[in-house]
């Protein structure tokens, strides 16, 4: 008898062993649950730290509040980490992950910080644009940054009719350069360390090429000539020499050839915001702040693969250092901003809604800002 249980046991082994197998397999290839977290109001730009594997998030930390905070998240859990406080309101974000200093942009001061992330201090800012506000007159409005870790320099568009671009020494933090004439509203910036290239994105539907050896335009070029454009956001694709541009006016993203500057493709999705390319994945991210949703694009053949509703208005990208998580800020819509001298307790009045808006979704004041992190 005890003969029979022993063989009936070994000849139960095999199918005991595939089933735990099968079980392991399906368990590795479920996908990873998405993943949410709350921080304070007024988050816009996130930095991804290669070093501490820890995400960054600039946040204004409100209206009526002083100073920014800049949250300091796990790269899995998304759990806070960290809160950095800030002199001054925090909004753009990029990092040197060679130095392991965040800088990140003061829009309301025309200013820039920069952040020991290593210690969670600031370090420094530095005022770019010192004109008081009198009238009509306004200083240009930090945007986006970006850096070059192998100079070790930081590029940084200041919006106004005429905007310009700010190259600041990452390790000092004083101003190098100032380059004029990148157009009206000139918002995106993206650099090719390697080809000595910087390239700027304006609302006259131009994609602008600055030599950062020389610091002065290079070449400008009118792209998609014949419609209404405001390219915003920009991201390079080095190896294979194409620029990706969002658009706020058009539906669709513009794929550019580097070499020719030429349109080779328009990827019909919703008007757009933040754009990044993942080299290792071969795959474009775009926000949809108007859609409330974010596009997974295959760039091989520039097909979306996966569309992500957000709870919100999704804003800003970031990239994890293997490829395998995007992280997006989310933003809620906040009420209706109330007319200057308007009296206390006077409500907002009804704005004509704008294009889009019925696809937002509904205001939830107070509610924080947050960040989901979608696995790739």
């Amino acid at each position: 008898m005890k003969a029979l249980k022993t063989t009936q046991q070994w000849a139960l082994r095999p199918l005991l062993l595939a089933t735990a197998l099968f079980s392991a397999s399906a368990a590795f290839a479920a996908p990873a649950a998405d993943v949410t977290q709350q921080v304070g109001q007024g988050a816009y730009e996130l930095a991804f730290s290669n070093t501490n594997n820890a995400l960054y998030v600039a946040t204004s930390n409100g209206r009526g509040e002083g100073g920014g905070v800049v949250y300091r998240l796990g790269a899995q859990d998304l759990a806070v980490q960290g809160k950095i406080p800030t002199e001054l309101k925090t909004f753009g974000a990029a990092i040197n992950n060679q130095t392991n200093v965040l800088y990140v942009g003061n829009t309301l001061n025309s200013a820039v910080t920069s952040v020991d992330v290593a210690s969670g201090k600031e370090l420094k800012n530095l005022v770019l644009d010192a004109t008081k506000r009198e009238g009509d007159v306004r200083p240009l409005a930090v945007r986006e940054l970006a850096v070059d870790e192998k100079t070790n320099r930081v590029y940084i568009t200041g919006l106004g009719k005429e905007s310009v671009v700010w190259v600041v020494d990452g390790k000092d933090l004083k101003l190098i350069s100032t380059i004029p004439n990148t157009g009206k509203m000139g918002t995106g910036i993206a650099l090719d360390s390697a080809a000595q290239k910087a390239y700027v994105t304006n609302a006259d539907g131009e994609l602008v090429t600055i030599d950062t050896r020389t610091n002065a335009i290079e070449k400008r070029v009118k792209l998609d000539e014949g419609k209404d454009h405001f390219f915003l956001n920009i991201a390079l694709d080095t190896k294979g020499q194409r620029a990706f541009i969002t658009d706020s006016k058009q539906a669709q993203v513009l794929v550019v050839d580097l070499k020719t500057q030429k349109v080779i493709e328009r990827i019909a999705v919703p008007e757009s915001l933040a754009v990044l390319f993942n080299a290792q994945r071969d795959e474009l991210y775009v926000t949809h702040r108007m859609a409330s949703e974010v596009s997974i694009i295959d760039a091989s053949n520039y097909k979306v693969k996966r569309t992500v509703k957000t709870e919100g208005l999704p804003n800003s990208l970031a990239i994890s250092a293997d490829g395998k998580a995007l992280f997006v800020s989310v933003k809620q819509p906040g009420p209706p901003r109330k007319p200057a001298g308007a009296k206390e307790g006077e409500k907002a009045p009804a704005a004509k809604p704008e294009a889009g808006a019925e696809k937002r979704p509904a205001p939830q004041p107070g509610k924080p800002d947050s960040v989901l992190r979608i696995a790739l």
